[in-house]
This record gives C-alpha cells, sequence and structure tokens, in this order.
C-alpha cells in the first residue's frame, strides 16, 4: 500500500484498503476558522441537537486567521461566534484575538491555520487532519492524511469523530538533485502543476519524494504540500523522516505512528524530474497552471508585491526574500507589502539573524530596501476580504505574489492580475518592478 492507503487502513479498522473504496476513517483532529467555524457549528447543533457534546473537545482547533484586521461588522462577528462555541463546548486549542489593534496584545492569538497548526504541534505523522480550508493538504508535508472538508462534513465529526471517504489512489512525483541556489520548492510545486493542470491530481493522492524533497526543511515541505489542491488533490504526503521527526518531537509529547510506502505499491502516475535542471517559474494570470519562466515574462510591468500566506509567508519565504534584498543592497521600485502568517514567524522576522547577511534580521533587510512594515499575521490579502484588509487589491494592479491563487478577483479587484511566485522571485521582481527571474540579483 501507499503511505495514504496505509493511513487510512489504520483508521478505519482494515487490515488493508484500495483506491476506490468507500470506508469509515477516524479522525485525529478537526480544524476550522473564523470563516467556516460558525456555519461547521451550526450544523453540528442542527443535526445533533443543542444540547450534544463534541465528540472530543481537545481533537478540535478553532484558529481565527481569515477576516480578522478589519472594521467589517460580520467578520468581527464570526470570531465572536468561534469564542461562544469555545466556551460553549470548552474547546482546549482556541487561539482567540479580542484587541484587533495590537496583535501582540493577544498572547493566545496565532494567525494562519495552517502554518499554526504545525507550529502549535497539532501536525503528527500516520494521522488523519480535516479542516474546513482547501489548504488542509499542507500539513502532509508531516506524513500524514490531511485534506479540506465542507461545513456539513466537519459538522458530523464534530458530532462523531469519524468521517465516510473514498481511498484515492496515488500520483508520484519524484523530485531528485541538487537544488539549484535560485530554485525554492515553490517553483518545483508551480512545475508541477504547470505539468498536470488544476484538473490533474482530482482527487488523487500526491506523494512527493527524491532526495531534492528530502533536503528540504518542514517551511519548504509544506510550500510543497499546500498547493497540492490547485492540482485539484485529495491529499499531499511526504515521507517523514529525521526532519519531521525533530521539528514534531519539539513541539509536542504526543505519540505518532509514521507509516510508509511499501516498495511494491501502486501508482496511478509517476512523474520524474532533475531540479538542477529547472528555472525559475511564475504561474500567469489567470491560473496556477499557467506556468511560464520567470525570465519569459521579464516585459511584464507590475504596482506591487506580497509576500505572505500559508504558502508563501513562513520563516522561510521571509528568510529567503531577505537574502535576495541583502545581495542586491537595492531599493524596492514598487510597494512591498510584508504579512508573516503567524506570530512566531513575525517573530522570526523581528529576531533571526539571516544567513550569510552579516547578523542582519529581515526585518532590517526589509526596511533597508524599502519594503512597507511587516503587518499583523493572518491571512490578509490572500483571498482579498472586507476592503479594509491590508494590502487587498482594490484597484486592478498587477502584483507578483507568494500565495497560491491568481484567479479573477482572488486577491481583491477583479480585473486584478496577479503572477504566482517564490519568495526569491517575488524579491527580485519588486527591485526590478517588472516580473523578474531571481539570477539577476544573485
Amino acid at each position: 500500500m501507499t503511505m495514504t492507503e496505509k493511513i487510512l487502513a489504520n483508521h478505519s479498522d482494515n487490515a488493508s484498503v484500495k483506491p476506490g473504496d468507500n470506508i469509515w476513517t477516524k479522525v485525529d483532529k478537526l480544524m476550522t476558522h473564523d470563516v467556516c467555524g460558525p456555519g461547521t457549528f451550526g450544523i453540528f447543533q442542527k443535526e445533533f441537537g443543542p444540547n450534544a457534546k463534541v465528540w472530543d473537545n481537545e481533537r478540535v482547533v478553532l484558529i481565527p486567521d481569515h477576516y480578522i484586521f478589519t472594521s467589517d461588522a460580520r467578520a468581527n462577528r464570526n470570531v465572536d461566534i468561534l469564542r461562544e462555541m469555545a466556551d460553549k463546548y470548552n474547546i482546549k486549542y482556541f487561539y482567540d484575538i479580542k484587541d484587533r489593534s495590537n496583535f501582540k496584545a493577544n498572547p493566545d492569538y496565532k494567525g494562519v491555520c495552517h502554518v499554526a497548526l504545525a507550529q502549535e504541534g497539532h501536525c503528527k505523522p500516520g494521522e488523519v487532519l480535516f479542516g474546513t480550508d482547501s489548504h488542509t493538504c499542507n500539513a502532509g508535508a508531516f506524513g500524514q492524511f490531511a485534506t479540506g472538508v465542507g461545513n456539513t462534513d466537519a459538522g458530523f465529526i464534530l458530532g462523531t469523530g469519524k468521517l465516510l471517504i473514498k481511498v484515492p489512489p496515488t500520483m508520484r512525483f519524484l523530485m531528485d538533485g541538487e537544488m539549484p541556489e535560485y530554485l525554492l520548492a515553490k517553483d518545483l510545486i508551480l512545475q508541477i502543476i504547470g505539468e498536470i493542470s488544476v484538473a490533474g491530481a482530482t482527487y488523487k493522492a500526491m506523494e512527493f519524494a527524491g532526495s531534492a524533497i528530502e533536503g528540504m526543511n518542514m517551511d519548504e515541505r509544506m510550500t510543497i504540500c499546500n498547493m497540492v489542491v490547485e492540482a485539484g488533490g485529495k491529499n499531499g504526503v511526504i515521507a517523514p523522516d529525521q526532519t519531521t521527526f525533530d521539528y514534531v518531537k519539539a513541539r509536542t509529547n504526543e505519540e505518532f505512528h509514521p507509516v510508509y510506502t511499501d516498495d511494491k505499491a501502486n501508482f496511478i502516475a509517476d512523474y520524474k524530474w532533475d531540479v538542477s535542471k529547472l528555472e525559475p517559474l511564475v504561474a500567469a494570470p489567470h491560473s496556477p497552471d499557467n506556468r511560464k519562466l520567470a525570465r519569459e515574462c521579464s516585459d511584464v510591468k507590475i504596482d506591487r508585491v506580497y509576500i505572505g500566506s500559508c504558502t508563501g509567508g513562513k520563516t522561510e519565504d521571509f528568510l529567503s526574500a531577505a537574502k535576495l534584498f541583502y545581495r542586491a543592497k537595492r531599493q524596492v521600485k514598487v510597494p512591498t507589502y510584508l504579512v508573516p502568517a503567524t506570530q512566531k514567524v513575525w517573530a522570526d522576522v523581528y529576531t533571526t539573524p539571516v544567513p550569510g547577511c552579516d547578523g542582519k534580521t529581515a526585518a532590517e533587510i526589509f526596511e533597508e530596501a524599502g519594503c512597507v512594515t511587516p503587518a499583523a499575521p493572518s491571512c490578509a490579502a490572500c483571498l482579498g476580504g472586507p476592503r479594509d484588509t491590508f494590502a487587498r487589491m482594490n484597484e486592478p494592479e498587477v502584483c507578483v505574489s507568494t500565495t497560491n491563487r491568481n484567479f479573477p478577483g482572488r486577491m481583491g479587484h477583479k480585473e486584478g492580475q496577479i503572477y504566482l511566485a517564490s519568495p526569491y522571485t517575488a524579491a527580485a521582481s519588486a527591485l526590478k518592478g517588472f516580473v523578474c527571474d531571481p539570477r539577476e540579483y544573485m
């Protein structure tokens, strides 16, 4: 069996499962946020009754992150409802925010749910995680089955701790070779999506392996698995190793049981790349599979750059952007917005010396380059949001972004144009004022 099949077999009390089997899987963790949480609890109360208890109050994780720093009354009310539900059902893991004027005054507040789940020790090898957000697949980087579900399924999980799903077939992607210094994980996943299309992995598991994957830290592995859903994938998964174990054990004392793909496991498709031969990429408007070489888009004038989100707002993403700015020793030519995914990432931006940059922090380098001061941790403009959302595209501008989707209206204005890119490419583009291959500054 593949990793995905083994995890689902273990959680359904089956000796083995195969693609197409319909199984009841037990759930280790359920995550919901401010956008879907109120609806999830509403369905749970309607179907199970107002006095029903959730199946396990220590396995539900509530993370407000989407529409937080806004004056929109309905968005604010969603967070209030999460707080009411956390109190009513005694939910252990509720990362609340009450003072929106100063995120640092809220020690429980974390930021973007997918990065917070990992940082707070909720992602563990061999487990099953469902979340009411399509990028829940991010957690597959830890060697677990993780996927997004709708409010109805999440409401059912709240009451039962299980869910009926179909076992997906697995596609394997082998990424071997030495990573060039100008490439990041974002380039690899854009390469894959550009190859198979946004529908190429529909309801399939995407398993990533090879020496290039093994050489990545957890932030970069999360970038790979995060965008599985942009290929239509059910889940993404990377075999856990010592890098995984060190990260997890530093954040939780809970046991976990890793599983690995059998040598004779069946794959519905096999793809292989030598990453040393790849070049920096962008996904041009208006689809994540509109793959182009960054150097082919050098005539595209841009209005802004955005570095943030669950895909491109982790510590490694900011260290990478800062490293390029430091080498270039130039000022950005367009507004460059920085949104750390979580409070911990924000702290890293201000306190962690960037390797090879004379002890300077990313924040110091960003300030010298003329970037906008890093904003409060949240999803911010990645998905548009209320009009007063930080860095929202309220005009039809051209943006290079480290986020995950570039559909019309995704970051605000429906006529905006979004080029998805790695932090290196985003930083280089900010310096150039045009879409730019990072090799120009490295």
